[in-house]
């Protein structure tokens, strides 16, 4: 199966534990890349919530569970994040992060390109500037 088909991704991502990975791996770099500074002032100083959310999303994204919506309800990216001012540049600086966490997952490479490929749907909806 390719990626993208049933739980393909979710299987390849190491599951729950693998996107946890992973999530843990975009925030420190979103602590410690200058690039990030921005997106990382839109965030509460305890990333905990953060951190649980965005790795229920990816679950349910990739193809597994749907832990997002049992924890906290529908998923709508644009609404969560119309209070934020996200512009390319915010949404490349997310990207970014990902792009690093994602280089450090010991997974296929070229998963990890199609795994970025794919995140940009969800940055780009979550872009409310066009600056």
């Amino acid at each position: 199966m390719a990626y993208g088909d049933g739980d393909t991704s979710y299987q390849t991502a190491g599951e729950q534990a693998g996107v946890r990975a992973l999530v843990d791996a975009f925030y420190d770099a979103m602590e410690t890349l200058p690039e990030a500074r921005t997106i990382r002032d839109m965030h509460p100083q305890d990333l905990t919530e953060s951190r649980d959310k965005l790795a229920r999303f990816l679950c349910g994204w990739l193809g597994g569970p749907k832990l997002f919506s049992e924890k906290y309800g529908p998923i709508r990216i644009p609404v969560a994040h119309r209070h934020l001012a996200i512009g390319p540049a915010e949404r490349d600086a997310w990207l970014l992060c990902m792009q690093v966490a994602a280089e450090q997952q010991p997974w296929p490479d070229d998963f990890k390109q199609y795994l970025l490929e794919q995140l940009y749907v969800p940055a780009e909806r979550s872009r409310n500037r066009s600056d």
